[in-house]
């Protein structure tokens, strides 16, 4: 296990980006999403990886991503924040209605973080959609609900963000911190 590095999960839209780039800009590591890189990375090859085409293989990528950033950061010292964890892949799969392969299973029980998980509830005042967020509301209320349950059936403990601005958010956090 890695003590020292915490998820923060949710659904899309809950401003969980937002906050990981206030805890960069204040000097902590951080680890990007690799959604909306993998996305980006698909759309731009005319790849089908995409979570509106073929979700098993986003899902696979998005393993694949998470499998190497989190192997990187082994050697990062102090407090590593990861905008989405192995789980995330996991749950994303469940939501989707799709079987979980063994070997995700078996790698979001293997890649420990911080027992404690952020968790940013769906928010309707900061809910957007845009080229790459396409889910609606309903879903990113869904979403959020999906990761709450895996990350705790993971056995790990569930600290709600307050829905309040980017600062007091990562205010919260980094008091949270302690290892």
């Amino acid at each position: 296990m890695s003590d020292h590095f915490f998820v923060v999960t949710g659904g899309p839209g809950a401003g969980k980006t937002s906050l990981i780039t206030e805890l960069a800009r204040r000097g902590l590591h951080t680890i990007p999403e690799s959604g909306r890189a993998i996305m980006r990375e698909e759309m731009a090859r005319g790849g089908d990886a995409l979570p509106w085409a073929d979700r098993m293989a986003y899902a696979e990528r998005m393993l694949e991503h998470d499998l190497r950033a989190y192997s990187a950061a082994q050697s990062l010292s102090g407090p590593v924040i990861f905008d989405r964890g192995i789980p995330d892949v996991l749950g994303y799969l469940t939501l989707c209605g799709l079987p979980v392969p063994p070997h995700i299973a078996a790698a979001a029980k293997a890649a420990r973080y911080n027992a404690r998980v952020f968790l940013a509830p769906y928010w309707n005042e900061v809910f957007t959609q845009d080229t790459e967020r396409k889910q609606t509301r309903t879903e990113a209320e869904a979403t959020c609900a999906v990761m709450r349950e895996t990350y705790t059936a993971l056995g790990y403990e569930i600290t709600e963000l307050p829905c309040t601005d980017i600062a007091s958010r990562a205010d919260f956090v980094s008091a949270r911190l302690a290892l």
